[in-house]
């Protein structure tokens, strides 16, 4: 796992994020008017992962659970292409965000439950890391202290559920930027996160 965490931040290379719902695909093919069929969703991602010279400057991929079991036109899971090519797979984890209950429509992401099972087929599959989404929002007494802690903790554990299945865990508390917010106050509440997100990760024994 430390390997693949060094390979993935490799100077100068970065991360192509391939793991659009085919709900998010929809809105880029409406704008050609092209039809949202899983066969043209893997064609559009075949079309992005055999790009000439895509490995000079992507160090990992990030695949949702269907672009992860589709393969190229010539029969070669897209998983074990970008291995070919020196770019390592990983897998969106997360199933959406959810609302806590008694705030102010703040949210949790879901997925804990399923967790374990897809962690351990997508290793399998040949996935090396994951990538797991938790957004806190700013302005009206936002995030709550209660969103704060449900959010660092819901990271931890999908940290730690990761690791214990050999995937390396992208740990991402988005604080949106959305609102009339100062950047001071942006700054104070990812400060705040980020304590709260690194305390539970030690708390969980995450490998840092």
């Amino acid at each position: 796992m430390v390997e693949t965490a060094h390979a993935i931040g490799a100077h100068g290379k970065g991360i192509l994020a391939a793991d659009e719902s085919p709900t998010s695909v929809e809105k880029k093919f409406k704008a050609i008017n092209l039809e949202n069929t899983a066969e043209n969703r893997r064609r559009y991602r075949e079309m992005l992962l055999t790009s000439p010279g895509i490995e000079n400057y992507i160090s990992g991929v990030i695949f949702q659970e269907e672009t992860a079991k589709q393969a190229t036109k010539d029969g070669v899971q897209l998983v074990d292409y970008v291995k070919s090519k020196g770019i390592i797979a990983g897998i969106k984890v997360d199933k959406g965000l959810g609302i806590i209950h008694n705030t102010k429509e703040e949210n949790f992401t879901k997925g804990l439950e399923a967790l374990p099972a897809m962690a351990s087929e997508f290793y399998k599959l040949g996935c090396r890391f994951a990538k797991w989404r938790a957004v806190l929002k700013i302005g009206e007494g936002c995030p709550s202290d209660l969103a704060i802690s449900e959010n660092a903790i819901g990271l931890a554990k999908y940290a730690s559920i990761c690791q214990q299945h050999g995937l390396v865990p992208i740990v991402e508390p988005e604080i949106l930027s959305d609102g009339p917010h100062s950047a001071e106050d942006s700054q104070r509440i990812t400060e705040k996160v980020l304590s709260a997100v690194f305390r539970e990760l030690h708390h969980h024994k995450v490998l840092l």
